[in-house]
């Protein structure tokens, strides 16, 4: 028998299980309009992006090395039987749980499945999975698991190229030569059938999901995303779609870049051409204009766990990055790759503990917050919320700090870390603020005013 033949008779099984699921009720929670949908997720702000898998062992980056050997320093075959020694013992899910909360996170989202096809759940549709390594447990039911018991929301990053399945693409050949899937193969629709399976498993058996995360590469048009954004507003009305499966989703996901304006409906911001975010990086648009954005972003360089990269971003750093994606009116998505033996390393640790030390004393700047109404100001990052507007001061004044432009009368102002009133002289659109000598935080001090 063909393997061709072997595979469409495997799916014929596959589609009969497909049908049962598809009649699994929804677990997802009641949902209105797109604006009950997402409020959640606009006033969460901060969440913890997790890239894990049987790759941490040889510290490289995931997926890539067989997709784009030269960057990558193993072999396909040394890649592929990473799973057989993938063991982490040391696994707490309770412990990243805790420390999302402990950086001030808001939510989690979790590699369920990379580029490569392995799966960090225990999926009946392929042999490629977590409980068929020396560790034999399902990782994302216990983190799901954690996630509902600690009231954590939870989202799950889904990859839809997979460099193991033969469907997607002729796996005799290595992955280098054929890593974006061939569509045109007869094979294709099997895939996407498989591709149907694992996200009908993913959100009818843990639980709600907050999110999914799509990372659908090149020509993402050709998995016909619109067959799955609506088995996930079948199966989860409330659960949110990123942009990365050839549709715009709920939000744009910008990635290891910060927009230098704020994102509208109509324009799509990319790292390579600053023009549109020169022009546009001074203009306030309408709440209805507004497009929902998350930046995914690296502590060091890499997502992965990789022992060699010290290049780790400062505390100071990570701090004026949120509060520069808050003030665009975005998300900040800060990920962490777990060691082999399940630990999140000390580094990532500390970075996420400042964090949130940060956001215990200066949070309602950024929580529940949007765009303020001045932006390409240098010297200040601007948040606003209900009748506050929080001004982030990233070069503290020697003189009385002053704003122009600012059109809404200010009643008051003061330090949000310690309560302190600042006196405030507001006149044609200037408004001047006393400041003491010195700023009360190191990293981000944040003046508050009440309008």
């Amino acid at each position: 028998m063909s393997a061709c033949l072997q595979d469409r008779r495997d799916f014929i099984k596959l589609g009969l299980a497909a049908s049962a699921l598809s009649l699994a009720p929804s677990v997802g929670w009641a949902v209105g309009s797109e604006e009950e949908r997402t409020s959640w997720y606009r006033n969460a702000k901060f969440g913890m992006f997790i890239h894990w898998g049987p790759y941490s062992l040889a510290s490289v980056e995931a997926s890539w090395p067989i997709m784009k050997p030269t960057a990558g320093g193993i072999t396909e075959a040394e890649y592929r039987e990473l799973p057989k020694r993938f063991n982490p013992t040391k696994f707490d899910p309770h412990a990243f749980v805790d420390l999302a909360r402990a950086a001030g996170q808001q939510y989690m989202v979790f590699t369920t499945k990379h580029h490569d096809g392995f799966c960090m759940f225990d999926t009946s549709f392929t042999d490629y999975k977590i409980t068929n390594t020396p560790y034999g447990k399902d990782i994302v039911k216990q983190l799901a698991d954690a996630c509902k018991e600690r009231g954590m929301p939870l989202g799950f990053y889904y990859s839809p190229p997979d460099m193991h399945h033969p469907a997607f693409r002729d796996t005799s050949k290595l992955a280098k030569e054929n890593w974006n899937g061939e569509p045109a193969r007869p094979e294709w629709p099997l895939y996407l059938d498989y591709m149907q399976l694992q996200l009908t498993e993913l959100l009818s058996t843990y639980g709600p999901v907050a999110l999914i995360w799509f990372d659908g590469l090149h020509h993402q048009e050709k998995y016909g995303g619109i067959r799955f954004l609506d088995l996930i507003r079948k199966l989860q009305p409330a659960t949110l779609v990123n942009d990365r499966i050839g549709l715009p989703g709920d939000y744009q996901t910008p990635e290891q870049f910060i927009p230098g304006a704020i994102p509208t409906k109509d324009v799509r911001f990319n790292a390579v051409d600053t023009t549109v975010n020169q022009k546009l990086k001074n203009i306030i648009p309408k709440p209805e204009d507004f497009q929902l954005w998350e930046t995914c972003m690296t502590i060091n360089n890499t997502w992965a766990y990789n022992m060699h990269d010290h290049e780790y971003k400062s505390a100071h750093v990570l701090i004026r990055s949120l509060v520069e994606v808050a003030s665009r009116g975005g998300n900040f998505l800060l990920n962490v790759g777990p060691q082999p033996d399940g630990v999140i390393q000390a580094e990532f640790q500390d970075r996420l503990q400042a964090i949130g030390k940060w956001l215990a004393v200066n949070g309602d700047s950024i929580y529940g917050t949007t765009y303020g109404p001045i932006q390409g100001v240098p010297s200040i990052r601007v948040t606003a919320k209900n009748d506050k507007i929080f001004i982030h001061v990233f070069e503290w004044p020697s003189s009385p700090l002053e704003i122009d432009g600012l059109k809404a009368k200010v009643l008051s102002a003061y330090l949000l870390a310690s309560g302190q009133p600042l006196k405030v002289r507001q006149s044609e659109g200037k408004l001047q603020i006393e400041t003491p000598s010195q700023p009360p935080d190191p990293n981000v001090s944040v003046v508050a005013l009440r309008i």
